[in-house]
């Protein structure tokens, strides 16, 4: 027999009933029953409820064993007693009568329980994570994560894409974040960075003749932590493709995201067609480019409804030409306590209010607006928007570019306090027509909206023509109940096209060569067309699992500070390496 186990904790039957069998693992809980000790052993397969009594040679150890103990047990296997079993577990029909017992490994007293499910704070939970991982729900979690890559692999590897792998130590980037720095010891005074993504490499990929790369790549960017983004570093499926369109890359993307929800969904909806839903659209609908399609709710412009009003504080507001007031529907919401809990929380928002209509029986309108704009405005503004008796609407006005985020915060309030929001359902879109540019105010400049690579739509007509704030690129989101889960665009191939495209936003030629040399003399030797994206491994593991927290799906995670509790990280370096390195710490000012 092996010298740990015969079989693992989660394979006996009640075909293997009389067996002599062996398990090893650890003991999730101990339970005296009247001087019978019974021992649930817990490996990576599962659960097996070990039986010791007084009379067994293994009872003198088992009484010494606790929480966590790693022991081997060798025994019978036997059927449970009636009315005993347990249809939770894989083997409960059945136990193990101990006969010998030897402890592997003795557990100090633990830090953290791990049978149960039970709430600590993240601070020991980081710094004890080996434990945390024992627990069964994130252990789980950690498993449909890794079936979940697999499933990726499988499906891209279907649709005929290859894996590839590019390098971690490369050079910086413009990606939109912070880069990881790493100090050269051969190079003095020069650094390295850690990839913000492979953007750079996989199109380098394409120009030197393959035609479909895919990897899980690790992905570094020096940003401050949040909940649906871990500090650090991240996983995504990154792809690209030659020869095509944006089109071309929808078709060969929407299956295999589709595929893998479906997969991992639990039976729960998912959507099938993906709408295709242009961003200035997005924001006037939704107020988010990353749109919760559970929830009903669409917000409209009811500007002129309040133009010349005797609401006097929106109708001077729509004096200015850019200015507008759009409406938050509230179903269900006309009761004068719910829009006073939503006018509270706008003010917590930072907000002077909220302006709400209630619309009573009969279809008269109620609340300050209604009294303020008149009956026959308050009646074009319900029908408008579809609503009935017992109904509300919300408004916000101003600037919708400085509203805008507000508003969508408001739409995702009401329609959750409402109970709005289908939360069995995973809602797919397409967010497509980004603009190319922004507007820095802190620079106060032209620059790059999202990706500097992509192409604009109308080529280097475009950029020579029109107003650069006018260009809108041939660059998409995956938006998937209200989290931005991937993102790409069909790339800016021509060399003259880059040039012109970084000149607008303030680069000469000379600092596009510098930067991105490797990928600007590569477009010089003929460019195939080519475009791809990157899908958010961690988001979609996260949605597929049901939590709302990154480090409930990530194996070794930081914590809000971006500190690594467990190994220490990050740490102080000696003298004698920094030497190595040509490089001296420098204590920030107070």
């Amino acid at each position: 027999m092996h010298r740990y186990r015969s079989h693992t904790c989660g394979a006996l039957t009640l075909a293997e009933v009389d067996q002599s069998v062996r398990l090893s693992g650890w003991c999730h809980r101990i339970r005296d029953h009247g001087g019978v000790l019974f021992i649930d052993l817990r490996d990576h397969y599962g659960l097996t409820q070990v039986v010791v009594d007084p009379d067994s040679p293994a009872f003198a150890a088992a009484e010494k064993a606790r929480a966590e103990w790693v022991i081997r047990i060798d025994g019978k296997v036997r059927k449970r007693p009636e009315g005993t079993e347990n249809p939770d577990l894989a083997t409960g029909a059945v136990e193990v009568y101990a006969a010998e017992l030897e402890v592997l490994g003795a557990a100090a007293e633990l830090p953290l329980p791990v049978f149960g499910d039970v709430e600590y704070p993240e601070e020991t939970r980081l710094k004890y994570r080996f434990l945390d991982l024992r627990r069964e729900k994130l252990h789980k979690n950690i498993m449909t994560r890794m079936a979940i890559i697999d499933a990726m692999r499988a499906k891209m590897k279907g649709q005929g894409f290859f894996e590839f792998q590019t390098p971690i130590l490369t050079a910086s980037s413009p990606e939109g974040a912070r880069d990881f720095l790493v100090p050269s010891r051969l190079h003095a005074g020069k650094f390295y960075a850690l990839p913000q993504a492979p953007q750079q490499y996989k199109q380098l990929i394409m120009m030197s003749g393959f035609d479909r790369y895919f990897q899980i790549a690790p992905c570094f960017r020096d940003e401050d932590p949040r909940a649906d983004r871990l500090p650090g570093e991240f996983y995504q499926l990154d792809l690209e493709m030659s020869f095509v369109e944006q089109e071309d890359v929808f078709q060969a993307v929407e299956p295999v995201i589709t595929g893998v929800f479906e997969d991992f969904a639990n039976g729960k909806p998912v959507t099938k067609n993906w709408p295709r839903i242009p961003y200035a659209e997005a924001l006037r609908k939704y107020g988010t480019d990353k749109p919760d399609l559970r929830n009903p709710l669409v917000m409209q412009n009811v500007s002129d409804h309040f133009r010349g009003s005797g609401f006097k504080v929106f109708a001077r507001m729509l004096e200015v030409e850019k200015n507008e007031v759009w409406a938050i529907p509230a179903p269900g919401g006309g009761s004068r306590a719910f829009c006073d809990r939503m006018n509270s929380w706008a003010q917590g928002e930072g907000q002077p209010g909220l302006g709400y209509i209630m619309w009573r029986e009969g279809g008269e309108g109620a609340g300050p607006l209604a009294n303020n704009i008149g009956p026959e405005r308050t009646e074009a503004i319900r029908a408008q928007l579809g609503l009935k008796a017992g109904d509300a609407a919300f408004f916000v006005a101003g600037d919708p570019d400085k509203f805008v985020k507000f508003a969508g915060l408001a739409r995702t309030k009401v329609g959750e306090d409402l109970n709005l929001v289908d939360h069995d359902r995973f809602e797919l879109a397409w967010i497509v027509d980004f603009p190319f540019y922004e507007y820095s105010e802190e620079e106060k400049k032209v620059d790059f909206s999202h990706n500097p690579f992509s192409m604009p739509q109308g080529g280097l007509e475009a950029l020579n023509t029109q107003d650069p704030l006018t260009i809108k690129a041939f660059q998409y989101d995956i938006a998937c109940n209200g989290y931005e889960i991937a993102s790409g665009g069909i790339r800016n191939h021509r060399p003259e096209a880059m040039v012109k495209a970084f000149e607008l936003a303030g680069y000469d030629e000379a600092t596009v060569v510098e930067r991105f040399g490797g990928m600007y003399r590569a477009f010089q030797y003929g460019a195939p067309p080519h475009g791809g994206m990157a899908a958010g491994v961690d988001r979609i593991v996260m949605l597929l699992c049901g939590v709302t927290n990154l480090r409930e799906i990530s194996l070794f995670p930081m914590n809000q500070q971006a500190l690594d509790l467990l190994m220490g990280a990050p740490s102080e370096a000696s003298p004698k390496q920094l030497r190595e390195l040509h490089i001296r710490a420098v204590p920030p000012s107070k």
